[in-house]
């Protein structure tokens, strides 16, 4: 079974549960600033495999959270929970969309574009009274998934720099409008105000209509105000997980030529002082 965009239904996903190349991925991750648990392991959609973002496919030797793991790490984990170089991957998050995108993002960056996020996520799943099972974790056998790293998805502190000078290039900051005007402190401790030079503010909410992505006429219009289809945009956020879901959203917009900035504004705000 082959995808043909980036974003799936609940309804579809329902159809399809038992194909056979199928591998569902539950990569919800608490927010910085909540207080509450992430969801339990009860009540999940059937078939799940965790996709640990945080302990297993991210590089937890570095300074900054969620840094991009290398090519051996994230084949290892991949293969571990059983993915195939030929697997159709539905990734979904306990908050609608919000770290699945990242889940999605890491995929495409180690050259597997067989991958949707699931609309709505688990609250849509839930709301539309679907089947579910407690958690199991994967025991099956390990996959053949080799991760091969397109340099052109991610983007670090010194091409970020670069960008900064170019006006070719539109970086944009998912983070809220009252951090990005620097009215709120940072919700990461000891992470001083700021925003990147030179970029400009869309906020990931902006293109949610609640636990679902906006439609594609809705999400073209938004884009357009900031930059033409053929830009290249840069994606920023606070830690590298909501700027995931602008790149999303102007995927299905129909852009083409879009990275994401790993460290955001965490890395950019300790490593600059203005």
């Amino acid at each position: 079974m082959k995808l043909n965009k980036p974003l799936v239904s609940v309804a579809w996903l329902k159809t399809n549960l038992e194909a056979s190349n199928l591998v569902i991925l539950n990569a919800s991750i608490p927010k910085v600033s909540e207080k509450t648990a992430m969801a339990s392991d009860e009540s999940l959609i059937p078939y799940t495999r965790f996709f640990d973002i945080k302990n297993k496919f991210s590089d937890t030797s570095a300074s900054f959270p969620n840094t991009f793991p290398s090519e051996a790490q994230f084949t290892r984990e991949a293969q571990l929970l059983g993915i195939d170089c030929d697997s159709c991957i539905v990734i979904y998050d306990d908050k609608g969309i919000y770290s699945s995108a990242r889940a999605w993002w890491l995929f495409k960056a180690f050259g597997h574009d067989n991958v949707a996020v699931l609309d709505g996520g688990l609250p849509e799943w839930n709301k539309l009274n679907c089947a579910t099972e407690n958690y199991q974790p994967f025991q099956g056998k390990s996959g053949d998934f080799v991760g091969v790293e397109n340099k052109k998805l991610m983007k670090f502190f010194e091409d970020v720099k670069l960008e900064t000078q170019n006006a070719s290039h539109i970086i944009m900051d998912a983070r809220s409008e009252e951090r990005f005007n620097c009215l709120v402190d940072e919700p990461r401790e000891g992470l001083r105000r700021g925003r990147i030079p030179n970029s400009v503010n869309l906020p990931f909410e902006n293109v949610l209509d609640g636990h679902c992505l906006k439609k594609e006429d809705d999400l073209k219009r938004l884009f357009s105000k900031f930059a033409n289809t053929n830009d290249h945009i840069t994606f920023s956020c606070g830690s590298g997980i909501t700027a995931c879901v602008l790149a999303l959203g102007a995927q299905l917009a129909g852009y083409k030529y879009l990275s994401v900035y790993d460290g955001s504004w965490t890395e950019w705000g300790s490593l600059t002082s203005s």
